[in-house]
């Protein structure tokens, strides 16, 4: 393995258009990189979450509109 190979396999960081070597943080910046890692993660779970919803809640008012069509509104 070369050396360019092993630098390309490095981990890095993307930030605001700049590339850091993540070995080469301090560990107050990579606990930073790690809550953020975490923030993304849970927000993704979040939104598949909503989206979950969204589909019931479009099949209840599916449901309820099927169900409604014999009731006679009131005036």
């Amino acid at each position: 393995m070369t050396d360019s190979t092993q630098r390309n396999q490095d981990p890095t960081l993307n930030f605001e258009g700049k590339r850091y070597d993540l070995n080469q943080l301090p560990d107050e910046v990579k606990e930073l990189v790690r809550g953020m890692q975490v923030a993304d993660a849970q927000l993704r779970m979040h939104e598949d979450t909503l989206k979950v919803l969204a589909v019931g809640r479009q099949t209840l008012a599916m449901q309820l509109k099927e169900k409604l069509k014999s009731v006679a509104p009131i005036s």
